[in-house]
């Protein structure tokens, strides 16, 4: 999991490259799609859950999700389940990895990232902690 992530690269029609009335548009279906995601996660007793907003920090997506499961089997069922929500929403390219293990397992909307751990694991790769500091100025372009 950790050497290949299969996350989906946004693309040319992603908030960036459109104009500004298009891009407030996509700005709300991907903030809308993210209360949908999180619901789906707290259906699935996922716990937990934590909301990262990416921008100005990344562009591999808008938003990242981290969310725990009990066991591995939840961690699995969770990650079926919103892959099928997904799809059932209509985002048409979904990637998921590590539903070998299902010890993390990744699920990419291109938009919203989607993290679910067993919690030993999510504790030793502590993605939040990762994500909330800010970029240094000069690293910003």
């Amino acid at each position: 999991m950790r050497t290949t992530t299969g996350a989906a690269k946004k693309d040319a029609s992603s908030a960036a490259a459109l104009p500004d009335s298009a891009s407030a548009v996509h700005s709300a279906q991907t903030a809308e799609l993210l209360k949908d995601v999180v619901e789906w996660l707290d259906e699935a007793k996922a716990e937990e859950i934590v909301t990262v907003d990416l921008a100005g920090k990344s562009s591999i997506g808008d938003y990242m999700v981290i969310a725990s499961g009990r066991t591995d089997r939840h961690v699995g069922a969770i990650a079926d389940k919103l892959r099928q929500k997904f799809k059932d929403a209509g985002c048409p390219t979904v990637r998921v990895e590590g539903l070998e293990a299902c010890d993390w397992v990744l699920i990419d909307s291109g938009d919203i990232i989607v993290h679910v751990f067993r919690p030993e694991v999510r504790d030793f790769y502590n993605l939040e902690k990762m994500w909330s500091v800010e970029r240094p100025a000069d690293a910003a372009h």
